[in-house]
């Protein structure tokens, strides 16, 4: 005997409901062992060290251990799918990177869509990057730098800690908005990057602060601006590009994601956690011990600046014309 309309749905929101007791039990019983947060760098550099961090804050606060599980490779791609193939129940954590913004661009076969495979979390830090210049270097602020450069195309070596980073596509924006032709120095990692820049094999570079800032304050290497929207206090003196090159703003963040239909209950849990170690006095000066600062975002804030970064790098991607290594 054929079925009514109005039964077959009253069967399929049956279903649905039914569908829905597991995971709402799930999101009240969150959490109930450990979590994995899934860092797509190494042990030991300052994504690693922000990931420790908060990861202790949070096992606190959540009464169960977040694990590290350091996945680096192919510019942070592996880590991401990792967290896209693990199970949507909260106990997988993603810490995306800049570098997530521009691969979405740089790389064209990807395997995921970060933003439809990935839930944003919460914003985590900015690491602000700094344009440091050997000490033979001429210029010694941004319009000299540019007017150094226009007298000597193609002659200025800029280096960065490797092709296809934030710190590759931030000196390209810088050129693009300078005008200026400058010649790419691309590296593994900031350390040999800094390396050569003290030894005087570069010019410049673009590094995040937590690993230049010893150099600057040794006088190995000299501060010429700053790329983010604001002075870095711990350098007052240091004036950003945007000063000179209005509008000009790169940054180097990091934020938690989850895979996606992880329970809205779940997403918002942590993002008030995460949140609340930001703002904890303690995290806080931990954090400015790397030279870094606070991100402070909802779920949907923080998805909306990936996608803004997402559109802001890919635009210099193709400009450029870079391609992966």
């Amino acid at each position: 005997m054929p079925l009514s309309r109005r039964r077959i749905l009253q069967f399929a929101t049956a279903a649905a409901a039914t569908q829905a007791l597991p995971r709402a039990a799930m999101a009240q019983a969150y959490p109930s062992q450990p979590l994995r947060w899934v860092v797509g760098f190494p042990a030991g550099g300052g994504a690693d060290i922000v990931s420790r961090i908060i990861a202790r804050w949070l096992s606190e606060r959540l009464g169960q251990p977040v694990l590290i599980e350091n996945k680096p490779g192919a510019s942070t791609n592996i880590s991401i799918q990792t967290v896209v193939n693990s199970p949507p129940d909260g106990y997988t954590l993603l810490f995306v990177a800049a570098s997530a913004a521009v691969n979405a661009t740089l790389f064209t076969n990807l395997p995921f869509d970060l933003t439809r495979d990935i839930a944003p979390v919460a914003g985590l830090i900015d690491f602000p990057l700094v344009l440091v210049a050997h000490p033979s270097v001429p210029a010694k602020t941004t319009a000299e730098l540019i007017a150094h450069a226009k007298a000597n195309p193609g002659k200025v070596t800029i280096a960065s800690f490797g092709t296809g980073t934030t710190s590759h596509v931030a000196g390209e924006l810088l050129k693009n908005m300078a005008g200026v032709s400058m010649t790419h120095v691309p590296y593994r990692g900031g350390a040999p990057m800094m390396a050569d820049l003290v030894g005087g094999q570069v010019n410049l570079a673009i590094d995040v602060m937590t690993g230049a800032l010893p150099h600057i304050r040794s006088g190995n290497a000299r501060a010429i601006a700053m790329l983010g929207s604001e002075r870095y206090p711990g350098l007052p003196d240091v004036p950003t590009l945007n000063e000179t090159i209005p509008l000009y703003v790169a940054n180097s963040w990091c934020g938690v994601g989850v895979p996606r239909n992880t329970p809205p209950a779940i997403i918002e849990r942590l993002n008030r956690e995460i949140n609340a170690g930001l703002a904890d006095p303690a995290v806080k000066a931990q954090l400015a011990n790397v030279a870094t600062t606070p991100m402070v975002f909802t779920p949907q804030q923080f998805g909306g600046y990936v996608v803004s970064e997402i559109e802001k790098w890919g635009k210099v991607i193709k400009s450029s014309g870079i391609k992966p290594e």
